[in-house]
């Protein structure tokens, strides 16, 4: 059976999926990504990390004021090959919703330079509100993200109120590419302690260590 868990406090709480928490929870598992919609298929695929879906969803949201302490950001690292320079001109972002069905009003859409396997300096920084196939996003970036050879993390970040459409989950993926993912709660309302970033399976023990996405672009 579909269950959730609770990180409010170092107790781990199991709660049934079909009740609605009167709190945000950090994960959810028995979830499945729904495939994309409005994807650019004209655009070349930069970078696919949308497979081996793990059947769990890690909150990445932007909550509304009174849960602020909630707000979470889950990122993973993808690389630019030597020689190459990307433009970046979508990201589809594959998720779910629990403890309500959404829509997301937007999504936020950072990419970060490589700080010793963690995100580190922001290089751009998006909002847009992509296609919503039940979770799953297609972000398009209309001022491609330009980036040339290195490591990079991209962070999807769902601007969602928790009152009136639940949570969205960033979909885990069973296998690590790279480094493993990165999280973050700086209001640590979930007490988890990680209110910078850190390894995403130290902060949430239940998740996988990477997520689904897809970068699509041009690349010379």
């Amino acid at each position: 059976m579909t269950k959730t868990v609770l990180f409010a406090t170092a107790a781990v709480l199991a709660l049934s999926v079909g009740a609605a928490s009167a709190k945000p929870v950090a994960s959810q598992h028995g979830t499945k990504a729904h495939a994309l919609k409005g994807a650019d298929r004209a655009a070349s695929i930069l970078y696919d990390q949308s497979s081996n879906d793990s059947g769990i969803g890690i909150v990445s949201q932007n909550f509304e004021s009174s849960f602020d302490i909630y707000d979470a950001m889950a990122a993973d690292d993808f690389t630019v090959p030597k020689g190459s320079k990307w433009k970046i001109s979508e990201v589809d972002a594959f998720g779910v919703y629990f403890n309500g069905s959404g829509p997301a009003r937007d999504e936020n859409v950072t990419f970060y330079k490589d700080s010793g396997g963690l995100p580190g300096t922001a290089v751009k920084s998006y909002t847009a509100a992509g296609a919503d196939s039940f979770g799953s996003f297609t972000i398009p970036i209309k001022k491609p993200a330009k980036l040339k050879a290195g490591t990079y993390w991209v962070s999807v970040q769902a601007n969602l109120d928790f009152s009136a459409g639940g949570e969205w989950g960033w979909e885990n993926q069973s296998t690590v590419e790279g480094n493993a993912a990165a999280w973050q709660n700086p209001g640590d309302g979930f007490g988890t302690g990680c209110t910078s970033w850190t390894a995403e399976t130290t902060c949430i023990p239940d998740g996988q260590g990477d997520h689904m996405f897809t970068l699509r672009g041009k690349s010379r």
